[in-house]
């Protein structure tokens, strides 16, 4: 333990604040737990932390803004707080390195997404030497799921199954960050999902960069079907999903996988970016058009309830209006039940940074904007097909609508669609998060699902147990934040 308070003295306090993917997400949860470890404790709800560590992200320019943004507000906040310190990890500390301390020199440590454990040795190299400390791993130092874990929910749990990615997306920085793919072998990743569910989890989430290629390393390419099973085969666990598969390497034994295990969840996250084959081949997305369409036909023969979300990107270089109509032209025959829609931006490192035809910025606004209606007037016709229909909601704390007036709570339908239910008065007869229970549809939106008409079928599960044990502890602490919206490759 790095740092030991000494009689009397009061534990140093954190925050961790987080831009970016899934990956980021779970590697905060990881950066907190190697804290705790450390003897440090999550800030108090509405306190200023003694550290707060920025866990960044590298794929969008509204994150450096966003990022330095705050680092400046923060410099006040230092300046009148002695022994305050400020670490920025992740992704863009992997990239920017030196820069993060040039523009803003308040920082006090800088590590990669290779050295997560190595964050509370930094920050008492810094203490003592009372100048920042930069350590930046270029290959992995420890598999993140080696280290401690501070969960943000008792219920639900991401499972990381590889690192890195051995694409080269021409948009993506994130493989000159993350490095090549390191696989975990499936023994250790069915041991930490049997623990968690004995802890109470009871929804694991499987993280890759490109979680479908899982196995190349150890020379399987259907490792990541035969893992699907294997987690059917778990008792206490309700649901499994995973992000985000890649197109390429997308094949049948993972869709026959999906619908023959019933825990696997009937939805599917998977990345179009453009709906032009040219412009893909310019991304170097090894999959063309008429290929993803394919996919979705058969996911959705062997699942015909499936929601299928994608992400598409807007104004890549060289875009033309052909291109463009092209993305709108597959977005209408995918019907996807909802997208994440992102306008290009310069990344430095990448090859389409310098790539020639940079599409005005007043281009990519126009056509984003007519992109984002077609996808919402899609995504409601989807949810209004509900309407009428049950669906098995998990509750969920941090979906965030809790409204006392309505008595309404929020939840996901196992197809991941977000539910917004009427539930009892009577806190006894409301579900906490982390229940299960029947909803009957009454209104859809593009984002959403509301069920007015109440719940049946309550079952209060371990999950929902684990909750309130933790909610009944001391006031929980609020050491870990969540900042841009998902953002996948």
């Amino acid at each position: 333990m790095v740092q030991t308070p000494t009689s009397g003295e009061m534990p140093r306090s954190f925050e961790v604040r987080t831009y970016g993917c899934q990956m980021n997400v779970h590697d905060s949860e990881r950066i907190g737990g190697v804290l705790e470890e450390a003897g440090y404790v999550p800030v108090a709800a509405g306190e200023t932390a003694d550290v707060v560590v920025f866990n960044t992200c590298a794929v969008r320019e509204n994150a450096d803004n966003r990022l330095y943004g705050n680092l400046g507000h923060l410099a006040s906040v230092k300046a009148e707080r002695p022994g305050m310190q400020i670490a920025v990890g992740g992704c863009m500390a992997q990239k920017d390195r030196d820069t993060v301390v040039r523009r803003a020199p308040w920082v006090d440590a800088v590590f990669g997404t290779n050295n997560l454990g190595s964050l509370p040795v930094l920050l008492e190299r810094a203490r003592i030497a009372e100048q920042a400390q930069i350590e930046i791993k270029e290959t992995l130092e420890k598999f993140p799921s080696n280290l401690p874990t501070r969960r943000d929910s008792a219920y639900s749990a991401w499972v990381s199954i590889s690192v890195g990615c051995n694409n080269t997306c021409t948009f993506c920085i994130v493989p000159s960050l993350r490095g090549k793919e390191t696989d975990r072998r499936p023994g250790d990743i069915l041991r930490e999902i049997r623990t968690l569910v004995d802890q109470g989890v009871q929804e694991i989430t499987l993280l890759g960069q490109n979680v479908n290629s899982y196995g190349v390393e150890f020379g399987d390419r259907q490792a990541f079907g035969k893992l699907l099973r294997a987690c059917g085969e778990i008792d206490g666990l309700e649901r499994v999903r995973f992000t985000s598969p890649h197109p390429a390497a997308f094949t049948d034994d993972v869709i026959e996988a999906m619908a023959q295990t019933p825990n696997v969840m009937p939805n599917l996250h998977m990345p179009l970016q453009s709906g032009s084959d040219r412009i893909l081949r310019e991304m170097r997305r090894s999959y063309r058009s008429e290929k993803f369409l394919g996919i979705l036909d058969r996911v959705r023969a062997a699942m015909p309830r499936a929601a299928i979300t994608t992400d598409i990107i807007v104004g890549f270089p060289g875009e033309t209006e052909e291109d463009f109509a092209a993305t709108m032209d597959v977005v209408r025959a995918a019907r996807f039940s909802g997208a994440f829609t992102f306008q290009y931006s310069i990344r430095p490192g990448t090859p389409a940074a310098t790539m020639p035809d940079q599409v005005p910025h007043e281009v990519v606004t126009e056509r984003y904007q007519r992109l984002v209606p077609l996808v919402d007037e899609i995504a409601w016709a989807e949810n209004r097909s509900l309407v009428g229909q049950q669906v098995e909601v998990l509750f969920a704390e941090s979906e965030g609508r809790k409204d006392a007036a309505t008595a309404r709570m929020s939840g996901r339908a196992r197809d991941n669609r977000l539910v917004h239910v009427r539930v009892p008065e009577d806190p006894a007869d409301r579900p906490r998060p982390g229940d299960i229970a029947f909803a009957l549809v009454d209104h859809a939106a593009p984002h959403h699902l509301t069920a007015d008409g109440g719940i049946t079928g309550l079952r209060r599960t371990r999950g929902g147990d684990a909750w309130q044990a933790r909610t009944e502890a001391p006031p929980a602490p609020a050491g870990v934040s969540l900042g841009l919206p998902a953002v996948r490759g």
